[in-house]
């Protein structure tokens, strides 16, 4: 077939994350890991959000979508690439993810495979889970933890049950632990007075208790400068809460830079690159 002489490089990485317009630099220290975990790959990195990529090309930064950049791979001549869902759940943006890989194999000749989110693997999530909770008790194990989920908009897309169990394994493994979401399943906004009664309960109405807010976000942008203050305000009318303090270099807590985070990613990579035969 003549067009797959065009064909003529090994294989690609992907990243395909969010982005962020104030955090854009922990997606690129990320890409930075992820080459050196693979240096014999060319790495590229694509950003799902138009909001972002459009807010920072106001400021010269110039970043491209998925399809973009699969486009861009795919004219190189890579004979195969795999497609990074740099995301917590498979939920929707992992499913926007998987439409656009199955369109580009209508055309394509290349081999091109995705691999999956952060937590999906019920082993897998349930060890990560296990540390995160652990690591961020160390200093105080009786502490209240309130973990916010960021949550998806709607109730019949897949991969809930994935948020689903993040939520209910954490508030299982220990009786001090509540969750809730930004937007998605049992908002905070719908469902704070239930938290402030399940606080109350477990503080006996000690203001001097102390409640860690846990945002359960990748990187610490938007959401965590600005949802994260509020709920943590409101939760400080009736105890000592506090966002959680970061154990990575960033002083504001994050999962993208935590190592057990990095490592996952990059063992679904090595996962996705085995099925290609490499």
């Amino acid at each position: 077939m003549k067009r797959y002489r065009h064909y003529n490089k090994e294989t690609a990485i992907i990243l395909s994350c969010f982005g962020s317009v104030i955090e854009q630099e922990k997606y690129l220290a990320f890409e930075k890991f992820i080459q050196e975990s693979f240096s014999d790959t060319p790495v590229f990195t694509a950003f799902s959000s138009k909001m972002v990529i459009k807010e920072l090309a106001k400021k010269g930064e110039i970043y491209k979508n998925l399809p973009q950049v699969m486009a861009d791979v795919d004219m190189a001549g890579f004979k195969r690439y795999i497609i990074v869902s740099v995301n917590i759940f498979p939920t929707d943006e992992h499913e926007v993810l998987t439409r656009m890989v199955k369109g580009f194999r209508e055309f394509s000749l290349a081999n091109i495979r995705y691999s999956m989110p952060l937590l999906h693997k019920t082993k897998e999530t349930s060890n990560y889970l296990n540390f995160l909770d652990a690591k961020i008790r160390e200093e105080n194990s009786n502490i209240i933890n309130l973990y916010i989920i960021h949550g998806v908009p709607v109730l019949n897309l897949g991969g809930l049950e994935a948020v689903n169990y993040t939520a209910n394994f954490l508030k299982m493994i220990n009786e001090k632990n509540l969750a809730c979401s930004l937007e998605g399943e049992f908002p905070f906004f719908a469902i704070k007075d239930a938290i402030k009664r399940d606080i109350l309960k477990l503080t006996g109405g000690d203001k001097s208790a102390k409640v860690q807010i846990v945002p359960m976000l990748l990187v610490s942008g938007n959401h965590y400068d600005k949802d994260m203050q509020e709920i943590c305000q409101e939760v400080g009318e009736y105890c000592d809460a506090s966002i959680v303090n970061s154990f990575t270099q960033d002083e504001k807590f994050n999962l993208i830079e935590q190592e057990e985070v990095r490592e996952i990613f990059r063992e679904n990579i090595s996962i996705e690159l085995k099925k290609l035969g490499l």
